[in-house]
């Protein structure tokens, strides 16, 4: 490989795991409880995140067995690639742009809510034209309204601003997002702590309002009930829609490359960071239903909301303060992953290798692929609706933890010999129960994001065929 495309080893376990909960704390637990608690589980969210931790707890460790065997950028896009062949590595290269491109726009959307609340404490507002996206999702009708908004100001600015700083370096920004999770994790701590002494046990009743299922199958519901505009409801629907509060550990086998000692360090900065942060997860769930009854929890800001609604000011303070430096930190990994998906698939030739392979020579960042998802990012958190993103990026998350699981047993039936530092336990079960448990998720989601998800890679299709196909790696090598 030549040497001015190759990354700084410069990662510990220390530095990986603070990226995972980095990126898994955020915008999931600050904003989306919200959302999942008042339309979708009610108290009963607490067995959502059971739900949705469990389905990641078996993708993390297919996950991990492959981050161990192949330490270099790219996450599932490099094991697809290695197990199943280019067509399908093209798939999920392409489908990890929903996870962390995407995912960044509906960060900067959290940050912009929490940031609003916390403005609001002083009196301050935004001009409603410059508050919010123009476009929003009416769960009632299942339509597209407008909001009377042009775009999201805050969203703009804090997608501009990280960019700025991932471009300097990856050393600066795991030690900024370390800083930043330090902050963040103490906020949670505080949360369930104080929040605990104000709960009242009839808040959770009725505990699961909306039912323990919520599947259906490209609309039709088979599980439970179906809510305003057909989209199903129950346990189910609200583990799909929080899966998002999860989405993140995998982010650090992206960083494979930039780790000292990949084969040991990345496993345990995935599985560490994910226990911790599902614990954490359940208590402050149960803690924020048990304050304020689910349906008057507030979809924006729900965390600092809840304390502002118990006569709690101060706590609104640091909790939206948090919130802002916990949501900062998630857009961070986020937006310092896609680059490293686009540079291992120049790498292979299925992307022009002078733009998205190019790394800086001082920096040593791909810098260029940087800029380009901080102008799209930027652009999606200031235009689309926080629920269509979130959902989006949900589905497309859960497609490459169904592919990374198909991988395990296809590699362990291909390779067994093949050198495995980490060897996920279990096997045929973890993958097998992975990927089951992945497609329930996505299928409790509401229709339209399957539509969404094949339009998305009918898009990448043309792409491969008309561009990466002829100008990669292996085609050269056949012809």
């Amino acid at each position: 490989m030549n040497g001015e495309h190759r990354l700084h080893r410069v990662l510990g376990p220390v530095a990986l795991a603070s990226l995972g909960v980095g990126a898994i704390i955020g915008t999931g637990i600050f904003v989306l409880i919200g959302v999942a608690a008042h339309d979708k589980a009610g108290p009963a969210v607490t067995l959502s995140f059971v739900l949705a931790g469990l389905a990641c707890v078996f993708a993390a460790l297919c996950y991990s067995e492959f981050a161990s065997m192949a330490p270099v950028a790219g996450s599932a896009y490099t094991y697809a690639y290695a197990t199943l062949g280019e067509l399908f590595a093209w798939i999920i290269g392409w489908d990890l742009i929903l996870e962390y491109a995407v995912a960044s726009a509906t960060v900067a959307h959290g940050w912009s809510h929490y940031f609003q609340d916390f403005i609001g404490i002083f009196g301050l507002h935004l001009p409603a034209i410059f508050s919010r996206a123009p476009l929003d999702f009416d769960p009632a009708t299942g339509a597209l309204v407008l909001t009377g908004s042009m775009f999201d100001l805050p969203a703009v600015l804090i997608s501009l601003g990280v960019t700025v700083v991932l471009v300097k370096g990856i050393r600066e920004s795991a030690g900024f997002n370390t800083a930043m999770v330090i902050v963040k994790v103490a906020i949670v701590l505080l949360v369930i702590v104080l929040g605990s002494r104000y709960i009242r046990p009839e808040n959770w009743q009725p505990f699961a309002p909306f039912g323990f299922s919520g599947l259906s199958v490209f609309g039709k519901t088979v599980l439970g009930e179906a809510g305003p505009g057909g989209a199903p409801v129950g346990v189910l629907a609200g583990a799909a829609m929080i899966f998002f509060a999860y989405i993140g550990f995998d982010s650090i086998s992206t960083h494979a490359e930039e780790a000292r000692n990949p084969q040991r360090d990345v496993p345990l900065g995935i599985i560490a960071s994910l226990i911790v942060c599902t614990v954490l997860y359940i208590a402050m769930s149960a803690v924020i239903t048990g304050m304020i009854p689910y349906h008057r929890i507030n979809i924006d800001a729900p965390v600092s909301d809840a304390f502002r609604q118990v006569g709690l000011g101060w706590a609104q303070f640091l909790v939206s303060l948090g919130a802002i430096t916990g949501i900062t930190s998630v857009l961070l990994v986020m937006m310092l992953s896609q680059p490293r998906i686009f540079l291992a698939m120049a790498r292979d030739g299925l992307l022009p290798k002078s733009f998205f392979g190019a790394v800086h020579d001082k920096f040593r960042t791909p810098w260029k692929s940087t800029i380009l998802t901080g102008v799209f990012v930027a652009v999606l958190g200031a235009f689309l609706p926080l629920r269509m993103l979130a959902e989006l990026v949900n589905i497309g998350t859960l497609f490459a933890f169904v592919i990374v699981c198909a991988a395990v047993l296809i590699m362990r039936r291909i390779h067994p010999e093949a050198e495995r530092p980490f060897r996920a336990p279990f096997v045929p079960f973890v993958p097998i129960a992975g990927i089951l448990t992945c497609l329930v998720l996505m299928f409790s989601l509401p229709a339209e994001n399957w539509w969404r998800l094949i339009v998305w890679l009918a898009i990448g299709f043309s792409i491969y065929f008309f561009y990466g196909r002829h100008h990669s790696i292996l085609a050269k090598h056949q012809d």
